[in-house]
């Protein structure tokens, strides 16, 4: 008979004449108890050094206690059977996976549980039927390998409870990322409610209208949380870079932003054109269900190129200046940190002159409409059916918007007419059978020099709408009139702006803050551009569609009067910084020889990138243009 011990139990004594001698060997603060008073009992207890063995006689008694030490050195050399006695020692190579007594042991290993979470896309319900999930070490393999001493990269921290804050956007909300696209070119969308431009005699342009739309679905893509790491949409360029274009330079927003050139408010060279008084009732908020209509009023007006105005020509002649351009142009250039479409400038320089120049129909001249919005309008390429709320749609709405509205809230009496100094030097009555619109325009000059010895002046040729007489002094103060449009406050790319119908009486700031962060860069060119005229009034009318789903009828809800100065000063924009991006441009054209330069902004990027052009590389994009327009008009013929 011999006796059996096990760790943590008491032994017991089994029958064995054949046995071997038995040994037992016991972990450090281990003891085992054998009720005395029976023929086998016996009381021992171990000690860190020391183990015992037993032998057993069924005719022996145990003593009280025995020696610990005569019963460790009576035991055999090398290991026996139970834990090992070192801590180096595993078991088989793979240590015990780590568990509290307090963790739901649900099963040994859960090796189903990762797939779970890649079918449902990463997202993890924390409830009780994904409880055994929260086990520490039930559901992570790495767990069962033999880690890394102190590695701490795969350490992990989880809650199993249920987060009960509610998402402001609701059930089913929907959010975008990205920007949007570019406009596509005036002439090359017809449509019934678009705004086109008509070449004419000697580089004059005129405005009509095209042919009706076909309508879309209304909205837009609809998005989800799936979507946050769709890549952002991809636009053209306006513009074909060729292979034999040099790279000049390459700037990039954030340094864009840095410049800063301060430059006086600049002194009048020579007015031209004549101006109707501004219509006041339209200043008077009007009764819901009686807004004034937006009225399609034939008048020409011109948007005539830097180097194709004979006014120009002529001071460039008489050596007033280094640097032309126009308004568009340069309000364009001071605001390109803004803008987020497309658009390029075309420099010549022509001895120490630099003209900054545009092509013929490019998308500088159209009003974009929620260029910056974080939910930009879609355009067809990116999935967009809806084709009245496309980029390209939206901005030759805004442009004959703009174009008809400021034509109808002047009031036309030839007794009450402002004439300029000169008349309208764009306008030739043989050949146009529309009248002029109201306009003056005024060659403006200013200083851009960074010391005397090297002065470098600016003219600029700007525009003026309209005049009104002051309410307290009676004179008469130079207006400049545009309209922002509402096409569908519900749409996809309306930017979360409010419904103007019911929200500008109201909450007209609103509405206004809105339209500053969706619509940043055309507010800033447009207030550059009354700044640059010098007028004294800024009006923004507002108008929307009668239907979402029909951009050819529109309503006047309401128009707005500011200062430019202190409009500029509401939306943050800088003068200064925009003449240090005038005279950085020029300067690096300067430093080159004669000949022709592209600007040209990045369509994905906040970047703009300066070319130099070989001779004779616009006027071949002019011709194919042109041939690419007359071969689909003769198709149509035949």
């Amino acid at each position: 008979m011999w006796l059996e011990l096990r760790r943590g139990r008491a032994g017991r004594c089994k029958d064995s004449p054949d046995s071997p001698t038995p040994h037992h060997k016991f972990d450090s603060n281990l003891a085992v108890q054998i009720p005395s008073g029976t023929t086998r009992g016996f009381t021992f207890a171990t000690t860190p050094e020391t183990a015992h063995h037993v032998p057993v006689n069924d005719d022996a008694t145990m003593a009280d206690s025995l020696d610990y030490v005569k019963i460790c050195e009576s035991c055999p050399p090398g290991d026996g059977w139970g834990p090992s006695v070192t801590t180096d020692t595993t078991l088989n190579g793979v240590p015990y996976a780590p568990f509290s007594k307090g963790d739901k042991l649900g099963r040994m290993a859960d090796w189903t549980a990762e797939g779970k979470d890649r079918e449902r896309g990463g997202r993890m319900q924390y409830n009780r039927n994904y409880r055994d999930q929260q086990v520490y070490g039930s559901s992570h393999a790495i767990t069962f390998n033999a880690p890394p001493a102190e590695d701490e990269s795969t350490f992990s921290l989880v809650s199993n409870t249920r987060d009960s804050t509610k998402s402001r956007y609701g059930r089913g909300a929907v959010f975008t990322r990205g920007r949007g696209q570019r406009g596509g070119r005036g002439d090359s969308r017809g449509g019934r409610g678009t705004f086109q431009r008509t070449g004419g005699a000697g580089g004059r342009q005129g405005y009509d209208r095209g042919g009706r739309q076909a309508g879309g679905a209304r909205g837009g893509r609809r998005f989800g949380w799936k979507d946050y790491d769709k890549p952002a949409r991809n636009r053209d360029a306006s513009i074909n870079i060729k292979a034999d274009w040099q790279l000049l330079e390459e700037i990039d927003f954030n340094r864009l932003a840095k410049l800063n050139l301060d430059a006086d408010e600049g002194e009048d060279l020579e007015d031209y054109g004549f101006l109707y008084y501004y219509d006041r009732s339209y200043d008077k908020q009007p009764v819901k269900g009686a807004e004034k209509k937006l009225m399609a009023i034939d008048r020409a007006a011109y948007n005539v190129t830097t180097s194709s105005d004979p006014v120009i020509q002529e001071l460039a002649e008489r050596d007033e200046a280094t640097i032309f351009a126009t308004d568009s142009i340069l309000s364009m250039l001071m605001c390109s940190p803004r803008s987020v479409y497309p658009w390029d400038i075309v420099i010549v320089r022509q001895g120490n002159k630099i003209f900054l120049d545009k092509r013929d129909n490019a998308n500088l001249d159209m009003v974009t409409v929620n260029e910056n919005a974080a939910d930009a309008p879609l355009d067809a390429a990116d999935g967009s059916k809806d084709a009245l709320n496309q980029p390209g749609a939206l901005a030759e709405e805004a442009t004959y918007i703009n174009h008809n509205f400021a034509n109808q809230v002047v009031a036309e009496s030839e007794s009450a007419k402002i004439d300029m100094a000169h008349a309208n030097p764009f306008y030739n009555a043989s050949e146009d059978t529309d009248p002029p619109a109201s306009k003056a325009y005024k060659y403006r000059r200013f200083d851009l020099s960074t010391n005397d010895e090297e002065p470098v002046y600016l003219v600029v040729r700007t525009e003026i709408d309209a005049v009104q007489k002051n309410a307290i002094s009676g004179e008469d103060q130079l207006v400049t009139i545009k309209a922002l449009n509402e096409f569908d406050s519900k749409a996809q790319g309306s930017g979360g702006a409010l419904d103007w119908r019911s929200k500008l009486v109201t909450q007209r700031g609103a509405v206004v803050a809105t339209e500053m962060k969706n619509n940043s860069c055309k507010l800033a060119r447009w207030t550059v551009q009354s700044i640059l005229s010098k007028s004294d009034v800024m009006k923004l009318g507002f108008v929307s569609r009668v239907n979402p789903r029909s951009n050819d009828k529109h309503v006047i809800l309401g128009v707005v009067g500011w200062k430019p100065r202190d409009f500029a000063n509401q939306m943050n924009l800088s003068l200064s910084n925009g003449w240090g991006i005038v005279r950085t441009i020029a300067d690096m054209c300067l430093k080159r020889e004669d000949g022709k330069f592209v600007l040209v902004k990045d369509p994905n990027k906040s970047i703009l990138r300066l070319y130099e052009l070989p001779a004779g590389s616009l006027e071949d994009d002019d011709e194919e243009e042109e041939q690419e327009e007359q071969q689909p008009a003769e198709g149509a013929e035949e």
